[in-house]
Formats: C-alpha cells, sequence, structure tokens
C-alpha cells in the first residue's frame, strides 16, 4: 500500500510568493489551499490565480473564504477605495517605511483560520508565503511575528503540535524566482498586481518588486504587464 502523507493548510494568495510556497509544501504534503477574499481591489483576479495554481499543483481541496471586515475598517489603499493605489518609490527604498497598502493585522486573520482548519484536517504543519526581504515592509512578515503566532498556538490549540511554516522569509525575491522555477511552479498563473486585474500595472511596489526579482533572476516574467513596462 502506498504510505499516507502528512496534511498540510497553505495561504495562497495567488501571488508569486505564496505559488513557490505552495510549491514546496505540494512535494512532501498532502496540500490544502486556503484563500481569502477580503474586499482587496484584485479580489477577483487574486481567486482565479490562486485556484489555478492549486488546480496545476494537486492539492486536495481549496477553501476559499471571504471576510468583510478588512473593507468595512478601511485604512488601507488594497480596500478602500478612497485611498489611491501609490506607484512604487524613487526617492527612498522600497521597504524604508510601512506603505499604506499594508492591511492592519491582516495575516493574523489568515493564519487563525488556517490553525482552526488544520485542527480539523488533522493536518500539523501550516504553510505561508511571508517574505520579509526584498519587500514592502509589512510588519506582520517578519519573523518575530511568526515565532510569537508560534507559542499562541502551541499553548490554544487541542494538541499544540501545529508548526507554522514560512520557507520563504529569509530569501530574497530572486533567489523566491529561481527556487520556482526549480520547482515548477507555475509562476505564469500568479498575480502580483495591487491595483489591476486585466494587465498588471508595473508601478506599484508589488510590480516593481516583482519585476526587479525576474530581471535579477535572469528570466523573464510571463504574465501581461502594462505597454510601457512589458
Amino acid at each position: 500500500m502506498p504510505s499516507v502523507r502528512p496534511k498540510a493548510v497553505v495561504s495562497l494568495s495567488g501571488g508569486m510568493d505564496s505559488c513557490v510556497c505552495a510549491a514546496l509544501a505540494a512535494h512532501d504534503y498532502d496540500a490544502y489551499a486556503l484563500h481569502f477574499s477580503y474586499g482587496q481591489r484584485t479580489e477577483a483576479r487574486e481567486l482565479t490565480a490562486a485556484k489555478a495554481v492549486a488546480s496545476h499543483l494537486g492539492f486536495k481541496d481549496f477553501l476559499h473564504l471571504k471576510i468583510d471586515l478588512f473593507r468595512r475598517i478601511g485604512g488601507s489603499a488594497l480596500t478602500d477605495t478612497k485611498i489611491a493605489v501609490p506607484d512604487a518609490p524613487h526617492d527612498t527604498q522600497i521597504g524604508a517605511e510601512i506603505p499604506i497598502t499594508y492591511v492592519p493585522f491582516r495575516n493574523a486573520h489568515f493564519l487563525s483560520a488556517a490553525v482552526s482548519w488544520a485542527e480539523v484536517l488533522g493536518a500539523n504543519r501550516i504553510f505561508i508565503g511571508a517574505v520579509e526581504q526584498d519587500s514592502s515592509g509589512y510588519p506582520d512578515c517578519r519573523p518575530a511575528y511568526y515565532e510569537a503566532f508560534q507559542q499562541l498556538v502551541r499553548t490554544g490549540t487541542k494538541n499544540g503540535d501545529i508548526e507554522i511554516v514560512t520557507p520563504l522569509i529569509h530569501l530574497r525575491k530572486k533567489e523566491i524566482v529561481r527556487l520556482g522555477l526549480e520547482l515548477g511552479a507555475p509562476l505564469d498563473l500568479t498575480w502580483s498586481c495591487y491595483s489591476d486585474e486585466d494587465t498588471a500595472c508595473g508601478v506599484c511596489e508589488s510590480c516593481v518588486l516583482r519585476l526587479r526579482a525576474f530581471e535579477e533572476a535572469g528570466t523573464r516574467d510571463r504574465i501581461p504587464y502594462a505597454a510601457h513596462h512589458a
């Protein structure tokens, strides 16, 4: 009889980092995708990307959750249409300050749902593609954040044995692209743009970081960009 593989829940946004993280998880685990629609501007496009990635990687299930609190709270350019998504800064380094695209304490909500589902599934791993280097500087993407949340999981779950795995957190973006190519991760199915759903703008922080990563990795990004950024 074939050996039974352990289960893992993967927080799958549909972006490049979560795709590579998902490919790592699918290599060793029966993987279960968790995706959130939370009122973000590119909500529909991210859902399409996440479903495509999960299908390509052979995930066992795809749980799509919709939450309204971030849209109602506002305070982020990703969820509040009254706040414009800014172009990436030219005069300062990306990540030097926490940008207006930060969604307050978002990843804690994602992780909480992932832990709940992992307990029901009997999964003892939760993968999330958080990245500290070459990123926008969000406080919920720092190693200390996940160390603190891990302690919460140990003390607040039935068995206390669920581990939060952040395999990309210390990698640079170009290293993530290279790793994705090595793994055969479907990077062409992913979506990173903060503002547009048909053609990536190429000027928001997420697009700029992604384009730079592919360039530094010596390869071409195959998703569509606005003509002047193609």
